[in-house]
């Protein structure tokens, strides 16, 4: 006799512990979703993200490094403008560091092209400056005579080459990945506005909500 009763009070028990989960689909707040999508749109519209003009700023760090060190090599020698015309004007593949110069200012120029202006979102350009840059260096410590001419001999090609490889590093472990990741998160953040939108469709104003005028009398 009691089977009855019992039954319809776990009937109503289990609808009730339901209504938590609509509760949680209802708690959606789409405002805090779009929120966030204007937070990435933001980011879209400053440029570049902090991760790329962080690379820029190293890349323009390695062309003033690289500078600064040639220039103390010109000092060393007896003087930059006498040591300068030596090494620009009579230039020598086996005993200038001009052309070492000249390789860092064409991997700036490639890669602040390429990820800052262009803002490219491909290892080609890296790989490319990269290649070029080792490839030379090699050949130069092969065939030159850097090493007879003192520790700046040992110095600026290591430099040069060390720089290249951690821009390399740098642009393929963290700028390209990360950038596909905030983009993944506002891809997803924004299908999940899309949802939330049609779960909240909104609360009708009272403009919405209107009355029949009355029927003229006898018609």
């Amino acid at each position: 006799m009691n089977r009855v009763p019992n039954d319809a009070e776990n009937a109503h028990s289990s609808s009730v512990e339901s209504c938590p989960s609509l509760r949680d689909v209802h708690s959606i707040n789409p405002a805090q979703l779009m929120a966030r999508i204007e937070s990435y749109d933001g980011r879209e519209k400053k440029g570049i993200s902090d991760v790329r003009r962080t690379f820029c700023l190293f890349v323009t760090f390695d062309l003033l490094f690289v500078t600064l060190l040639w220039i103390i090599e010109l000092n060393v020698k007896g003087g930059i403008e006498t040591t300068l015309e030596k090494e620009v004007l009579q230039y020598d593949y086996s005993s200038s560091y001009f052309d070492i110069f000249l390789l860092a200012v064409f991997r700036f120029k490639v890669l602040i092209l390429a990820y800052a202006m262009c803002r490219l979102r491909h290892w080609w350009a890296i790989a490319f400056t990269t290649a070029v840059t080792s490839a030379f260096l090699l050949a130069k410590v092969i065939i030159s005579q850097l090493f007879s001419q003192g520790a700046f001999g040992y110095v600026l090609p290591i430099i040069s080459f060390i720089l290249a490889w951690i821009e390399t590093w740098f642009l393929d472990f963290k700028v390209l990945p990360q950038e596909a990741e905030e983009e993944n998160r506002f891809l997803i953040a924004q299908d999940a506005s899309e949802r939330a939108a049609l779960l909240h469709p909104g609360v009708l104003s009272d403009g919405q909500f209107y009355s029949p005028p009355e029927s003229v009398a006898g018609s």
